[in-house]
C-alpha cells in the first residue's frame, strides 16, 4: 500500500501545534481474502519520537475475513518513506510482530493497537530533502504474504 499524504507543510504545523497529532491511512487488505489493516502517521511524532522524529505505525483491523485467517497476525511489516529523488534512497523499517502482543490478536473492535516505529525518521533527514516534492510525501506498507497459506 502507498499512501500519499499532501499539504505537508500544513499538516506538519498542525501536528506541532497539538491540533492533529496523528493522520490515518485508508483502510487496505493485505490480498483479496487477506488481513485488513491501515497505516498511522505522527508527522511530529509520538512518544519518544515526539517532536524529533516522524513516527509511524500500522494498526491491525477487523476485517471481512478474520475468521478464515491465523492468527496472531506473524507476517513480516516493511514500513517506508519513499525518496522522490533519483536516487530512490528510500527509508524502511523491517520488523516481525510480537505474537504475545494485543496489537496482532484478532480483533475484537474496529482496530487493535497500532504498532511501529515511535523514532522512524528524524525531522532533520526529512527537511530540505527529496522525501518531500511540491509539499507532499509518500508512505509504503509492505506487508509479506509469502509464507502464508492461501485461503482458497
Amino acid at each position: 500500500m502507498v499512501w500519499k499524504i499532501q499539504n505537508y507543510s500544513r499538516r506538519k504545523r498542525e501536528a506541532v501545534s497539538g491540533r492533529t497529532l496523528s493522520l490515518y491511512s485508508q483502510p487496505f487488505y493485505t490480498s483479496r481474502y487477506g488481513y485488513k489493516m491501515c497505516a498511522r502517521v505522527y508527522l511530529n511524532g509520538d512518544g519518544m519520537g515526539k517532536g524529533t522524529h516522524m513516527s509511524l505505525f500500522f494498526v491491525v483491523m477487523k476485517g471481512e475475513y478474520d475468521a478464515l485467517l491465523p492468527w496472531p497476525f506473524r507476517q513480516k511489516v516493511t514500513l517506508m518513506l519513499l525518496d522522490q529523488g533519483m536516487d530512490r534512497r528510500h527509508l524502511s523499517d523491517t520488523f516481525r510482530p510480537d505474537p504475545t502482543s494485543s496489537s496482532f490478536k484478532q480483533p475484537t473492535s474496529d482496530m487493535n493497537i497500532a504498532s511501529g516505529c515511535p523514532l522512524f525518521v528524524a525531522h532533520n533527514v526529512i527537511k530540505g530533502s527529496s522525501y518531500v516534492k511540491e509539499d507532499t510525501i509518500f508512505l509504503r506498507i509492505h506487508v509479506d504474504t509469502t509464507d502464508i497459506w492461501d485461503v482458497f
